[in-house]
């Protein structure tokens, strides 16, 4: 009895942790994505580019500032900018 008990406690609090390493992996993982897409030959058109930028700044000023939702928000509208701007030209 005092195993399943034990057992089921230590599961219970790895299932609420794991979501806050999740937030902070998915934050560092479109960080990284967003920076080895500046890094590549990576043309966008005048709107386009300025929002990017913006959003970039945000998400990484969003990062140093530890707000996990606001960095994954400002970093996914980045990448949503860039799959944008690919579907656009092909």
């Amino acid at each position: 009895m005092k195993r399943t008990y034990l057992s089921g406690l230590i599961v219970a609090s790895a299932l609420v942790a794991s979501p806050v390493f999740a937030a902070e992996d998915l934050c560092d993982v479109n960080i990284q994505k967003i920076e080895d897409a500046k890094t590549t030959s990576m043309t966008l058109g005048d709107p386009a580019k300025s929002q990017f930028d913006d959003a970039y700044k945000e998400a990484t000023a969003a990062k140093a500032a530890n707000d996990e939702k606001k960095c994954i928000a400002r970093s996914t509208d980045a990448l949503q900018i860039l799959m944008d701007a690919n579907k656009s030209k092909g």
